[in-house]
C-alpha cells in the first residue's frame, strides 16, 4: 500500500520543481506529472506530485493524518 500526503504549492522553481508545505514541513518535489499553480494542493508520493486536489479535501486529509498519529501515540 502506498500513501500520498497532501501539500500546498508555495513556489514553482525551474526544472519542474516546486516548494510545497505539508503543514509542519516544507520540501521540494517534482511536478512533472501535474499542471499546478502556487496556492493549489497536490498529493505527493515519493517526491512527486501525482494529483491535484481541492483545498477542502487536502485539509480534511491532513486532519485525518493528525488524528491517526495522535491515536498511535496513546
Amino acid at each position: 500500500m502506498c500513501i500520498a500526503i497532501p501539500a500546498e504549492v508555495l513556489e514553482i522553481k525551474d526544472g519542474n520543481v516546486a516548494l510545497v508545505d505539508y503543514g509542519d514541513l516544507q520540501q521540494e518535489v517534482r511536478i512533472d506529472l501535474v499542471d499546478v499553480e502556487v496556492g493549489e494542493f497536490v498529493l505527493v508520493h515519493v517526491g512527486f506530485a501525482i494529483q491535484k486536489l481541492s483545498r477542502e479535501e487536502a485539509l480534511q486529509t491532513r486532519q485525518v493524518f493528525k488524528e491517526v498519529y495522535a491515536a498511535m501515540e496513546e
